[in-house]
């Protein structure tokens, strides 16, 4: 049963993270700063040109991008202060356009690597 399972999830067309998820590539990042460090950060993951940011909230700490191209995906980044200097951010990414071979496998790929970038600019706290 498991391996039916795997099979439709490489089909799935959002791909999303948080505290519960298996693969530790979509667990949710913590890291050692304040909110508005954080969602600063994160906005400058979209600031090129092939993402257009829809709308960005930093009291409820969301920010809604439009990445144009290919894979072409609708981005809801979420930065949560935890604690005083502990931040959360979520990612959750959904596309219209399948592939022969699945996009979970490419929406996952670009979850890690807006991690990837993070990692580099922020304290990661667990």
């Amino acid at each position: 049963m498991s391996g039916i399972k795997t099979l439709l999830k490489r089909f799935q067309s959002e791909c999303e993270t948080s505290d519960k998820q298996e693969e530790e590539v979509l667990q949710t990042h913590y890291y050692k700063s304040m909110q508005n460090g954080t969602f600063n950060a994160v906005l400058e993951l979209f600031s090129s040109s092939q993402y257009d940011i829809l709308s960005e909230s930093k009291d409820r700490g969301e920010i809604t991008i439009r990445k144009n191209g290919t894979p072409q995906l609708f981005i809801v980044a979420t930065v949560i202060g935890v604690r005083p200097l502990e931040t959360a951010v979520d990612f959750k990414l959904s596309t219209d356009k399948g592939k022969i071979l699945g996009t979970y496998s490419v929406l996952k790929a670009q979850i890690k690597n807006y991690y990837d970038v993070l990692d580099g600019k922020l304290t990661r706290v667990r």
